[in-house]
């Protein structure tokens, strides 16, 4: 029987959103730069609180609402500063843990701050705002805002879930496991228990307060330290979770939302992964269709034909895992992983073509450099983040997990019936919970809001990790809102789909124009 790699988690390769999962965009991200503007950050700035802001606090609460934040000059031409807020909500007088964030100030007539999540989750919004504030945003709204990224509890910088070494990290990624033998299903829960009691070592008791929850409660503290009396907020993918979870949380103190890439809240996770399944796989066919109409496409005869090639090539690949150039055995997983990876974005579907026509011919280096950059991993061999752990401790805890051998054998059958090309990779994830040491906190349900602001849900027609119907049905629970749709391919539409969808999210951002509702674009 041929041996089975770790199962694919689809989202592991979201953490970015576009900077992480798009390689076209993440060479462009890396070189940006703020470029307009007069340059206010070489100032360290005090933000006093505003009393009528800390008044607001909730009960108990206070004196994280009414701290004093110091912004210094950092990153060349940002600000800096950490947030204390309490490591348990639940015990407010106890431990605190530091949140990390990292502001670009306005470049005109501020309004207020726009705080940025990029999704996950276990993204680095500090990242995303450091490397994309200069391209990513309009003149207009870098003009209206303080445009602050900041990482979520267990991320990066703020308390982040700590597991292995690099080298530890790479052997993890290489092995391979049959979970359809008794045998080996009991290998990779070894070695996934084993895992999680090294996260709860190196991490501490942080671990079992990194839910979404939690961390929407850190981000009214972020909105009252930069004195707004209301959230503004731009989500994107898991950051859509986040921002859905706060207007429930602190309806009243929603102004201005935006959430791109919905998550739907009311699903479980094995529908969550069922739904990503069928959209990565009518991903993959757009990705061949779009190839197969240019020259040099390696990908002969009809769509079926060349999806076919793709599921022969992953196949093979199965059967002999083949050594890259730089010596490192590429498994099953790690291959699709690089095919994944670059649909995110169909600017980087010429990436993906140089990388199946040089793997049809036996050099796998290219793909396994897209499977890298999902995994953050420089071409060094170090990781730049920790948003693997983070997404899977975070999601431990934001959802319960079918973990039963029968039921997960049964989920394998339905996922290879959703997408016959990556289904097989994307079972079992229930085995990354079974063992961890807290127990999840949150029953999937749908999201209520009562708030009186108008939220923006975009989706996008094409979208592999968050299916469009999902947009389609947070909008339906939020009730006060407003859906976008983008008739394009790969992940979240605004900074990355057309005039349509800018001007009428920038609209809204700046002046508070809400777009039509069901505008499709």
């Amino acid at each position: 029987m041929t041996a089975r790699p770790l199962p694919v988690r689809p989202r592991f390769a979201a953490v970015g959103v576009r900077a992480l999962g798009a390689m076209v965009l993440a060479m462009v991200l890396a070189s940006c730069s703020l470029l307009n503007g007069e340059d206010r950050s070489q100032e360290a700035a005090t933000a006093k609180a505003d009393p009528s802001i800390v008044a607001s606090a909730p009960e108990g609460l206070e004196e994280f609402y009414s701290q004093e934040v110091v912004w210094e000059p950092c990153e060349n031409e940002f600000q800096c500063a950490s947030v204390t807020v309490p490591m348990d909500y639940g015990n407010p007088d106890g431990e605190t843990i530091q949140i990390a964030a990292l502001r670009a100030p306005s470049t005109g007539k501020k309004t207020g701050s726009l705080l940025v999540n990029p999704g996950g989750p276990g993204a680095s919004g500090y990242d995303f705002v450091k490397d994309a504030a200069g391209t990513h945003f309009s003149q207009a709204v870098r003009d209206s805002y303080d445009l602050v990224g900041f990482d979520p509890r267990g991320v990066k910088r703020s308390a982040p879930v700590t597991c292995m070494t690099d080298a530890e990290r790479d052997a993890a990624r290489s092995k391979i496991y049959d979970l359809e033998t008794d045998a080996g299903l009991a290998e990779v829960l070894a070695d996934n228990k084993a895992t999680a009691a090294q996260c709860e070592e190196q991490t501490g008791p942080v671990l079992g307060n990194i839910d979404t929850v939690s961390s929407a409660k850190d981000v009214d503290v972020l909105r009252a330290v930069v004195n707004d009396p209301k959230l503004n907020y731009l989500g994107y993918s898991y950051g859509t979770f986040l921002g859905s979870t706060y207007a429930s949380l602190f309806p009243d103190n929603v102004g201005r939302m935006v959430l791109d890439g919905a998550l739907d809240p009311s699903i479980s996770n094995e529908e969550l992964t069922s739904g990503q399944a069928r959209a990565f796989e009518k991903a993959i066919r757009a990705y061949v269709a779009s190839c197969q109409g240019q020259d040099g496409c390696p990908l002969s005869g009809d769509v079926d034909s060349g999806v076919q090639q793709i599921r022969d090539l992953i196949a093979a690949v199965q059967q002999t895992p083949p050594t890259a150039k730089d010596g490192r055995v590429v498994n099953a997983t790690m291959f699709v992983s690089g095919l994944i990876t670059p649909l995110y974005n169909d600017q980087s579907w010429p990436a993906l073509t140089q990388a199946l026509e040089a793997a049809m011919t036996g050099d796998v280096s290219l793909m396994l450099r897209l499977a890298d950059l999902g995994a953050d991993r420089s071409s060094n061999g170090t990781y730049t983040s920790n948003s693997t752990f983070a997404f899977n401790a975070i999601n431990c805890l934001d959802y319960p997990m079918e973990s039963e051998t029968a039921a997960m054998r049964a989920e394998q059958q339905r996922l290879m019936q959703d997408s016959p090309t990556f289904g097989y990779f994307f079972a079992y994830g229930g085995t990354n919970c079974v063992d961890w040491p807290y127990e999840s906190v949150r029953t999937p349900s749908p999201m209520e809001y009562s708030g009186g602001s108008p939220i923006v849900v975009i989706g996008t027609t094409g979208d592999p990790a968050t299916p469009v119907e999902w947009a389609s049905s947070l909008r339906k629970q939020l009730g006060n809102a407003a859906l976008l749709t983008w008739e394009g391919e790969g992940h979240t539409a605004y900074g990355r789909s057309n005039s349509c969808i800018e001007d009428a999210v920038d609209s809204y951002l700046v002046s508070g124009q809400v777009p039509a509702d069901n505008t499709v674009c």
